[in-house]
């Protein structure tokens, strides 16, 4: 009796171990995630009055997982204006558009997959600053409320403290009537792309 008791402890024990070993590996969110985007692109179509144009960018985010499958996320992200064709004022010249901060607050919906690939669904609301460029008639900063729709895919590290996130937003831009032709008076649509890294600060 001694020996088969043994013998069964034995079995679980070794048949437990795999399993924490899983449970203590296993990819997943976590409470409070720092996202960081070292690249990224956001191309703004072109209005009945301004012109189209892209910028790189670079940013970051803060998100706080409510559960698997709810969080809400504060993202700024910085574009930088790259030499390009740009069509103002009835002429087409090559220079930079102007660079812009845009800061939001999202709501992000996950599956919970339980695998190391969660997609998501997410949107939000916020503004973007338009700084001064005086070539194309911009000579302050302009702040317009914006509002954007996306999703993307997150991708957790087998050690679950850090993972890779691919991302894509439509974005909104609300017109002012005094803003400059360039970009403002009529309603902007655009699209933004980015690559980022992921920190589990608070597994």
């Amino acid at each position: 009796m001694i020996r088969s008791t043994a013998v069964l402890i034995g079995v679980l024990l070794i048949g437990g171990v795999p399993r924490a070993h899983a449970q203590e590996t296993s990819p997943s969110p976590g409470t409070v995630e720092i996202t960081v985007i070292p690249g990224g692109t956001t191309y703004f179509k072109g209005g009945d009055r301004g012109s189209k144009f892209g910028s790189y960018d670079l940013g970051g985010a803060l998100t706080f997982n409510v559960n698997r499958i709810v969080g809400v996320e504060a993202e700024v992200v910085g574009s930088l204006g790259i030499e390009q064709d740009l069509q103002f004022d009835g002429k087409t010249s090559s220079q930079k558009p102007p660079n812009t901060l845009a800061y939001t607050g999202n709501v992000v919906l996950s599956v919970p997959t339980h695998s190391s690939l969660v997609p998501y669904v997410t949107g939000g609301a916020g503004g973007l600053t338009m700084f001064k460029r005086a070539s194309l008639a911009i000579n302050s900063a302009e702040t317009f409320l914006t509002g954007n729709v996306g999703g993307g895919v997150k991708w957790y590290a087998p050690s679950g403290r850090w993972g890779l996130r691919g991302d894509y937003r439509f974005m909104a831009t609300r017109s002012k009537d005094d803003a400059p032709a360039f970009f403002g008076p009529d309603a902007r649509y655009g699209h933004r792309v980015y690559g980022a890294v992921i920190i589990n600060a608070v597994p």
